[in-house]
């Protein structure tokens, strides 16, 4: 499975290629909001969401015949900014199905900067996920 080439084909809003990537009886989980997708329905949500995007793999994990990758999005102007965390698992190198997640980026709460609780993230953590940084 070519998680890059897939996330390229997201990015830029391709169907075509977006569509080679899935098996054909595949399905889309959106479990933040509730919501399951055909593959065209997937297609036509990524599609027609209004702006021109971009963004990056942060990281890629492997397990088997399911692979998780946590992947930066944005607005190429950055006006908005978005993590998505996808499960894929695949059957003969396409997507049989996908479980997404997605969140906002931004601020802390303030309840947790009032408590004084947390700091942010040290860029030596982010280039080592596993390592303890502080």
């Amino acid at each position: 499975m070519d998680i890059q080439g897939f996330w390229d084909a997201v990015l830029k809003q391709d169907a075509d290629r977006m569509r080679a990537y899935f098996c054909r009886d595949a399905y889309i989980n959106w479990h933040c909001t509730d919501e399951q997708f055909t593959v065209e329905e997937y297609i036509r949500a990524n599609c027609e969401y209004p702006g021109e995007w971009d963004g990056e793999i942060e990281r890629v994990e492997t397990m088997g015949d399911v692979s998780v990758a946590v992947v930066h999005v944005y607005t190429c102007d950055r006006s908005l900014s978005f993590h998505a965390v996808s499960f894929m698992k695949t059957e003969n190198g396409k997507i049989l199905s996908l479980d997404e997640y997605w969140g906002d980026d931004g601020a802390a709460p303030q309840w947790r900067l009032d408590q004084k609780i947390g700091c942010k993230i040290p860029p030596a953590a982010k280039e080592r996920p596993f390592a303890s940084v502080k």
